[in-house]
Parts: structure tokens; sequence; C-alpha cells
């Protein structure tokens, strides 16, 4: 069976699983009454509280069985991506589970959630570092050429999936936002992977095409299991990806960019997820020195939905724009 055969099955699969797992789950979210809080201060949500959360499980059970399926007797690179992601995804239901319980949106507090960030990340840092495949050289956009960071790798990495984690985190505000931004920058980035496999095959670099493409069938995996979710998230929502889900798709997205030493993609890929951030960075700033607010409210996609643009244009705007921030993505590897 052919590699790319392989890889069209590795998003089916997931996506299947995803699809005929999805009933269950959202049942038994019911049943527990795991619903989601809404934020107090995003009033236009009151009609979203109580729709279960915790969809995260939809596709990362999938996503896992399939990169366990894929990569049995290869490289190890899609197994190391799926555990750091899994382990978002552990302090994600966590989080979620504190809010279920407590009947509030404050789960974990700030400090113990970014503990958990931290660790994983140290520990993810570590093998990448040490890892042959991966090392301290990034490749840069657009060109040919890689730079060594040799220490400062090591702040850049832990930045990454820091950043990434909460960037994701701060995006999941609306019904399919980050569900059709992170299904756009699945596409991009299992082919990204892809290419840059191809590439080392032809080259007789068979011990690193092994290791990328261990990870391009995590990269599927991730693919397929997000449309399954895609199906049930789709405004109006029947289950919200909560922590659970955007931890883990941050810490996916972080973990493709790094093993593949492109961390710099994520500038590209993951344009909306840094608008998110900017709107809240520049939106406390403003408050605190000016006491006055940039936006109706942050982060901006709520800001658009108080001015009236419905959930369904932002989150189609957001998808379009990462699409075409993906191509750029796509074509600075390609050249």
């Amino acid at each position: 069976m052919s590699v790319e055969i392989k890889l069209i099955l590795a998003v089916l699969f997931p996506f299947v699983v995803g699809l005929l797992l999805s009933p269950l789950i959202i049942r038994v979210m019911r049943a527990l009454k795991a619903g989601q809080p809404i934020l107090e201060y995003v009033d236009k949500h009151e009609g979203k509280s109580g729709t279960p959360t915790m969809g995260g499980l939809i596709f990362l059970l999938p996503m896992a069985l399939t990169s366990v399926i894929f990569n049995i007797g290869g490289e190890r690179s899609g197994i190391v991506a799926m555990a750091v992601t899994l382990s978002y995804g552990a302090v994600g239901l966590l989080d979620d589970f504190l809010k279920v319980k407590l009947h509030h949106n404050m789960g974990l507090k700030a400090y113990q959630k970014v503990i958990g960030q931290v660790g994983i990340a140290i520990i993810a840092t570590v093998y990448c570092y040490r890892n042959f495949f991966i090392g301290t050289q990034i490749s840069l956009p657009f060109t040919d050429k890689t730079i060594d960071l040799q220490w400062w790798y090591i702040p850049l990495c832990l930045l990454v999936y820091l950043a990434t984690t909460n960037a994701v985190n701060l995006t999941d505000g609306l019904d399919g936002l980050v569900a059709k931004s992170s299904s756009v920058n699945f596409v991009f980035l299992t082919v990204i992977v892809y290419v840059l496999y191809y590439n080392t095959k032809v080259m007789g670099q068979t011990f690193y095409a092994g290791h990328l493409l261990s990870l391009c069938f995590f990269c599927a995996a991730m693919l397929g299991g997000m449309l399954a979710f895609l199906w049930q998230n789709n405004y109006p929502a029947k289950i919200f990806m909560g922590d659970t889900g955007s931890l883990a798709t941050g810490g996916a997205i972080a973990s493709i960019a790094l093993f593949s030493s492109q961390p710099l993609i994520i500038l590209f890929v993951g344009i909306m997820y840094i608008v998110s951030c900017i709107s809240v960075i520049v939106q406390v700033i403003s408050f605190k020195v000016r006491k006055k607010r940039v936006f109706l409210i942050a982060p901006y996609h709520h800001h658009l939905e108080y001015k009236g643009v419905h959930e369904n244009r932002i989150t189609g705007f957001y998808a379009l724009i990462t699409f075409l921030m993906s191509g750029v993505a796509l074509i600075s590897v390609l050249v």
C-alpha cells in the first residue's frame, strides 16, 4: 500500500470513528450535566449555557488510536506528538471538569494551568533539543537556509508551546471557530510535512524521511478527528471542545511545527490565533493606561459579534484568512 493511500486512510479512519463516537460522548456529557458555563461578560451567549463541553474527546480519542495504528513499527515522532497533544488535553480536561463541578467559568487557577502547560512544554523541549532529527536548527521561511539557535532554541521552543496553546484557547469562543480554522491548519500542515517527507526521501535520507512520515500520519489523524468534531460543533453547536480540545489543538500545532523544524510557519498558519492574542493584549494595556477600551469586547471575534456580525460570517472569515495564510506557509516551504 502506498504512503499516499495510507495518509488518506489516516484521515478517513479518525473521521469515521469520530462520527460514530460523537453521539455517545454528547449523550454522556448531557447525562453528567457537563454543560459549559458561559462567561458573565459575554451576555450574547446566554442561550448557549448548558451546551455540553469536553468535546475535544471526539477528535482526541480517534486521533490517538489512529496515530498508534499507523505508526506501529515506524519512527516515534508521531507518537510523541500524540502524547504531547493528549497531555495538554488532560490539563484542559481537568480545567473543564472543575468548571462543570463548580458551575462557574473558573476551573483551574491561572497559575495551576500555567504550571501544567510549562511542565509539558519543558518535557517536549528536552525531546526536541536531544532528538537527532530535530535538534536546535530551524528552517527559515522562503529560503533553503537553516539557522542553528544552539541553546536559544530552548526558550524558543517553550515560547512556541505556551503561546500557541494559549492563543488557540483564547480563540475558542464561537461555534466552529477553532474547529474550522484548525481543520484548515491541519490540511496544510499535512501537505507541508508530506512535501518535506517526499523531498528527504528523494534525497535518500531514509531515517529522516521516516521521522517526517510518522509526523505526517499524526497530522492526518488530527485532521480527520477535527473534521468529525466540526460536524457536531458547527453553528449551532451541539457540543463545545472546551479547554480539553483547545489546549490539545494548540499543543498539536506547536508539535508539528517544531518536530518538522519549521516553527516560524506558525506566524502564517496561526495568524488568527495571533490576532486573538494581540487584541487581548491591546485591550488590557489600553484600559490600564488610558482607561479606555479599543474593542467593544476582546478577543477580536467577540468584538465583531458585538458589532452585529453573525457567528457564521466570523468563523467563515477566520477560516478564509487562515486558508490564505496557510497557503503562504506552504509556499514558504516549497521555494
